[in-house]
């Protein structure tokens, strides 16, 4: 079983006791007496390196990265540094998240949300949107094509914007096909949390120019940041680099900054 095998496994248990407690009737209702979701492709595809800053007390490959006790002032803090996005970490076993955190941040920024955890069901997407997520992540690697399509599907019809996270170039190209138009390339192996920034590097160029591309993981400062502007990112995002280097609202600055050379 890979890491990726287990946490799902551990959401999943999670997961069933959430639906035992809130039917999805309720979440439905929740969504149809919301505003709409915030817009986040503009942003994305602005001047600058997108930055989408992420709110991240643990890790499963580092473990404690940061205690974050208000969720709300870090978020803040990344607002006005001119954050893209902001995503916030749902899952509690490997990321000590919470939907809670997700509301709480909600109430404090007008920047749009990612909810980030592991999407397996429907179900999740409705909640994510319940808790203020304008965005949510579909991960390629733990979803079958029928899966990415149908998520897909339901996120436009809520308005949410989906983030498709591939590492091969495979589940590049299945991203793409699902008709993906913000595509993530994670430089972290989610089965054996190995990271490799080059991964990137040799997979941007799969993903259609139309398509916004984001860098993911192992972005630990503004050298980083630059090597994947310089590769293609539209966008990077950052949560360890952030929660850890004390003074998040400056870095997010920083990389906001950066532009491919």
């Amino acid at each position: 079983m890979t890491v990726l095998d287990e946490i799902i496994a551990g959401v999943r248990e999670d997961l069933a006791e959430r639906m035992a407690t809130r039917p999805l009737a309720e979440l439905q209702a929740i969504v149809e007496a919301m505003p709409p979701a915030l817009p986040v492709l503009p942003a994305l595809r602005g001047d600058g390196l997108g930055v989408i800053a992420e709110v991240k007390r643990a890790s499963p490959s580092k473990g404690h990265l940061a205690a974050i006790s208000d969720p709300a002032s870090l978020a803040g803090e990344y607002a006005a540094g001119g954050a893209s996005a902001i995503s916030v970490l749902t899952e509690q076993r490997r990321f000590n998240g919470s939907l809670a955190d997700l509301e709480a941040v909600r109430q404090a920024v007008p920047t749009p949300l990612l909810r980030k955890d592991f999407v397996v069901t429907e179900y999740q997407l409705w909640e994510g949107r319940a808790a203020g997520a304008d965005l949510a992540l579909l991960i390629v690697a733990a979803l079958t094509d029928a899966e990415l399509t149908g998520f897909l599907a339901l996120g436009d019809e809520l308005g949410i914007t989906c983030l498709v996270e591939a590492h091969t170039a495979d589940e590049v190209r299945r991203a793409v096909d699902a008709g993906s138009e913000l595509i993530g390339v994670n430089n972290r192996n989610l089965k054996t949390l190995d990271v490799d920034l080059a991964a990137f590097e040799q997979l941007a160029g799969l993903v259609p120019a139309a398509a916004v591309k984001v860098a993911e993981s192992g972005i630990l400062g503004l050298a980083d940041a630059q090597r994947m502007a310089d590769a293609g990112a539209d966008a990077v995002l950052v949560g360890e680099a952030l929660v850890t280097g004390g003074d998040p609202r400056a870095a997010v600055a920083a990389m906001r900054a950066l532009s491919a050379t």
